[in-house]
C-alpha cells in the first residue's frame, strides 16, 4: 500500500491517470522470436538467444556461432516474413492505445509504475532502475509509447514487484533502441528502425524486434517469456530473476560471468 500511495501522489502531481487501461499486445508469430530484424542480425561474442532468431526481408545473419540460438534461425523466408507482418500489427496496436500517463522529459530510472500506458513525445532514457508494480496481477500490462529513441545507461535495469512478467511489457519505439553495457532489461522492444544491444546487455523474458533495421548484439543474453519461467515471486514481492533454462546453462562456458551472476543470483545453490 505504501508503494501504491507513492505512485498515486506522483501521478496526481503531474495530473495524469496512472491507471490508464493497458491491453496486452498480441505478437502473433513474432512471439516465437527472441530476435527479429528487418535488415541484418550481427553478433559479436558468445551471445545466448532463447527463442527463434531471424530477419526479413534482409537475409544477412552473422556471428552464430560463436553466438548460440536455442531455437531456429530463419533468414528471409516465409516464417520470418510472417513474423515481420505480425510485428507490424503489434506495433500499430501498441501505438494506438490511449495514453494514460505522459512521461515526456522524465527519466524512467527511479520511477515505480503500475500497469498502464505511458507515452514520451520524443525520446526515453533509463538510467538506474525502473520498477514495475503489477499489484498482484501476473497478467499486468505495461505499454511505453516512445516517439523517437529508447536508450539505457550502463548497469540500468527493469525489475518487478508484486508479480508481473516481462512478457506483459511493450516498448513501442518510433526509431531505434540502444541498451547500454550490462543493462538488465525486461520486456518486448518493438522498434521501427534498429536495436543495439551493447556488451553484456540482457533481455530476460522479452524480445528485440526491429521492423526495418538491424539488430546488433555483443555477448548478450536474450530470452523469450517461456510459460511459467518469467513470473515474478508474488509471495515475496521481491525482484527475483528467473532461472535460465537447462539448455542455456549448458552454454555458460565462455560467457562472461557478470551477466550470469545476475541471472543466477536467486539460485543460492548455484552461486
Amino acid at each position: 500500500m505504501k508503494m501504491n500511495s507513492i505512485c498515486l501522489v506522483f501521478f496526481s502531481t503531474l495530473g495524469i491517470n496512472a491507471y490508464g487501461a493497458a491491453i496486452g499486445v498480441n505478437l502473433g508469430t513474432a512471439g516465437a522470436f527472441a530476435i527479429l530484424a528487418g535488415s541484418t542480425v550481427t553478433n559479436t561474442g558468445r551471445s545466448v538467444v532463447e527463442g527463434n532468431l531471424g530477419g526479413s526481408p534482409g537475409s544477412s545473419i552473422t556471428g552464430f556461432p560463436p553466438g548460440q540460438v536455442i531455437g531456429t534461425i530463419y533468414s528471409a523466408e516465409a516464417v520470418s516474413l510472417q513474423a515481420q507482418n505480425d510485428l507490424v500489427g503489434a506495433y500499430i496496436t501498441a501505438a494506438n492505445q490511449p495514453c494514460g500517463g505522459v512521461l515526456t522529459g522524465q527519466n524512467l530510472g527511479g520511477l515505480t509504475l503500475v500497469s498502464g500506458v505511458y507515452c514520451f513525445a520524443t525520446s526515453a532514457q533509463l538510467t538506474g532502475t525502473l520498477t514495475l508494480n503489477a499489484q498482484g496481477n501476473p497478467n499486468a500490462a505495461f505499454i511505453f509509447q516512445i516517439g523517437s529513441t529508447l536508450t539505457t545507461a550502463s548497469d540500468s535495469k527493469v525489475v518487478f514487484i508484486n508479480g508481473g512478467q516481462g512478457g506483459g511489457v511493450f516498448y513501442q519505439v518510433g526509431s531505434s533502441a540502444t541498451l547500454g553495457t550490462d543493462t538488465a532489461f525486461a520486456g518486448n522492444i518493438l522498434a521501427l528502425s534498429s536495436i543495439t544491444l551493447n556488451s553484456r546487455a540482457s533481455i530476460d523474458c522479452g524480445r528485440a524486434l526491429a521492423r526495418n533495421g538491424a539488430v546488433t548484439m555483443d555477448t548478450n543474453f536474450v530470452s523469450i517469456d517461456a510459460p511459467g519461467r518469467c513470473l515474478a515471486d508474488n509471495n515475496s514481492g521481491g525482484n527475483e530473476i528467473p532461472e535460465p533454462s537447462t539448455a542455456a546453462l549448458t552454454l555458460l562456458i565462455g560467457v562472461p560471468a557478470l551477466i550470469w551472476i545476475r541471472k543466477l543470483k536467486s539460485l543460492n545453490q548455484m552461486i
